[in-house]
């Protein structure tokens, strides 16, 4: 039989080494994160795994930015199983979808939403393009609902002083954007990763047999707020 090619084996070594942390942080928590222990688990020296992550903070970044970008996967499928024209489906298919992965993934999730973990700070140049496009899904509805003269959003409140360059930040990374749209996407987000946040923690309300019923209330509510019909 053939030896695997050296670039096999790297690509097959680099995806246990995050295979294995995943496995790590869901057992003991991000924070105990350990490269040393990660090779004891594979079974080579600590030496070889600094050739793929000189840092435990590189490990955590690679980690974070392949979570953003299987969510906005996620949320990117769900979103076009719907019409182009029924934005108040593809609203509520990628609300589910976020909700879908968070519960698949609950790890992964706290990873990128949960607590900080002491002493890494995500470097925004590299992470921030993954996690724009994962909320560019949503922003992409409400950006299609206000082209349409759909979007309810009367009275909605300016923008504080002081925020410019947080939509200069979306800019970059994210691409244009009309703030009050990027605003009611903000918005929205807050309430679906609240309860889902809430869900994962075991800490939802006790309305229904899980969360998802309130959930799914929930979804309807904004698509009922915000949308005209």
């Amino acid at each position: 039989m053939a030896r695997p090619k050296r670039t096999e084996q790297l690509t097959d070594l680099h995806d246990a080494i995050k295979e294995t942390a995943w496995k790590q942080i869901a057992e003991f928590g991000a924070p105990t994160l350990s490269l040393r222990a990660i090779a004891r688990e594979l079974g080579i020296t600590a030496p070889a795994i600094y050739n793929y992550f000189k840092r435990r903070d590189d490990l955590v970044t690679a980690l974070i930015i392949d979570a953003y970008t299987s969510l906005g996967d996620w949320q990117i499928n769900a979103r076009d199983e719907a019409r182009v024209d029924d934005l108040a489906g593809r609203l509520e298919r990628s609300g589910i979808a976020y909700r879908d992965w968070a519960l698949t993934y609950p790890q992964r999730y706290q990873l990128i939403f949960g607590t900080p973990i002491p002493g890494y700070e995500a470097p925004m140049e590299r992470v921030m393009p993954s996690a724009a496009r994962s909320l560019g899904v949503l922003l992409s509805v409400v950006e299609a609902l206000r082209v349409a003269g759909r979007l309810k959003a009367d009275n909605f409140p300016q923008p504080l002083p002081g925020y410019e360059e947080s939509f200069e930040v979306w800019k970059k990374y994210g691409g244009e954007a009309d703030i009050l749209s990027l605003s009611i996407t903000v918005l929205i987000w807050s309430h679906v990763h609240g309860l889902v946040s809430l869900e994962i923690a075991r800490n939802n309300p006790p309305f229904g047999v899980s969360g998802k019923e309130m959930y799914l209330y929930e979804l309807k509510s904004l698509n009922q707020q915000f949308i005209e019909e």
